[in-house]
Formats: structure tokens, sequence, C-alpha cells
């Protein structure tokens, strides 16, 4: 068998009616189904990159035998009281990352800062690893890519920002989806086209179309 994981990751996940913003193209089934997508794909390359995965989750929740930790309090409020009774390093990833690769994975916590940092477009934060967890608090939402390098500061902590284009990639709107049909390999991938979405090309730009099919 492999090596016990040595970095553990929280990965925040909504079960029920997630990723409201694909309404246009997905019923509420296909994107709870989209997002346990998401989810696999992530799940996968933590183990892959040799790190132990856990869920934070608003309600129980069952996924592979992945340990699940119920809060029903707000992100910020359940990471916090989270983070506060961690003494080892943890790494906090969102769960609409499915590009993410277990070298960029590796890259991440293979740094020597106190605090790594991968900001999401739009100045939000994709993905963060923590060393010290007890000496730090998450913000998110907003600018929260800001308020992530602020807290470092404001702590003395070290920080690296980590420029990575598949773990910067996180999936919101149905533009957003492109980039899965072009670079996807995985679960993801295989659910948007089983569900016929594909690639378009109107005035000179990529977009997505869904075919009617039963």
């Amino acid at each position: 068998m492999t090596e016990s994981p040595q970095v553990h990751v929280i990965i925040p996940f909504r079960p029920v009616n997630p990723k409201t913003r694909l309404s246009d193209v997905m019923d509420q089934e296909e994107r709870e189904a989209f997002a346990r997508a998401m989810l696999g794909d992530v799940v996968s390359v933590l183990w892959e990159a040799g790190c132990s995965p856990s869920l934070l989750s608003t309600v129980p929740f069952e996924f592979h035998g992945v340990r699940t930790y119920v809060d029903t309090r707000e992100l910020n409020e359940a990471l916090n009281a989270y983070l506060s009774q961690q003494e080892k390093p943890v790494l906090i990833i969102m769960s609409d990352l499915p590009l993410i690769t277990p070298d960029a994975v590796r890259r991440l916590i293979a740094g020597t800062a106190d605090v790594g940092i991968v900001p999401g477009r739009g100045g939000g934060t994709n993905v963060l690893y923590v060393r010290k967890p007890q000496e730090y608090h998450v913000d998110y939402y907003g600018a929260s890519y800001c308020d992530h390098v602020r807290i470092a500061e404001d702590a003395g902590l070290s920080y690296e920002v980590i420029d990575s284009f598949f773990m910067s990639t996180d999936i919101d709107e149905k533009e957003d989806l492109v980039e899965i049909l072009i670079h996807g390999r995985g679960r993801s991938r295989g659910f948007l086209t089983e569900i016929g979405l594909t690639l378009s090309l109107e005035h000179g730009r990529v977009g997505i179309q869904r075919s009617s099919h039963e």
C-alpha cells in the first residue's frame, strides 16, 4: 500500500442546489451531479498528490469514503473554527477546480512560506495552504485574495502567491465550462459531454451549446 498521506485537506462542499449560476444550462439535479463530478476530480488529484482530503458540508453527505465534517454555520465561521483546532498544516481547496493537477498541488505544499495562496479570477481565493492554522483565519467572499494577504501580513506570517492557470480556473458561469471541454480529462468533462454540452464558435468566440437528445 502507499504511504499514509501527510497533508490534510479540507474541501468546502454544498451538495444541495449548488452552482445556481449554471441554471440556464443545467437543472438542479444536473447541477448537483456536476458538482459531485467536479468534487470527484478534485479528490482523485489530491489522493494522487499524497494528500488526505475531507469535506466540510452543510448537510450530511457521503462521498467514496471521504470523511465529512458537517457544519451548518457560514463558511468563514465554519472554516475558522476548524482551523483553530488544527496543529498541523491544512490545505483548503474549493470543490469546483476540476482542472487541478497533482504536480500543481505538490508544488504548492512544497513551498516554504507560512501561507500559500492561489488566487481565483476576479479577486477570489481558490486554494490556501496554511502551515500554522491556529495563527491564521480566513475571510472568503468578495476580494478574498486581498483579505487573505492582509491577514497573513497582520499575523506576521510569510506568504507566497502561486501562479497556476488550472488551480485558478474555478467553475461558476456557463462560460467557464469552455475550459473543462478544452482542458478537462476527468469526470467533469465526461459529465458535460454526457448531457450534450459541446463547444460552439460564434462571432469568433468559443462558447457552449447544448444539443437536444434523450
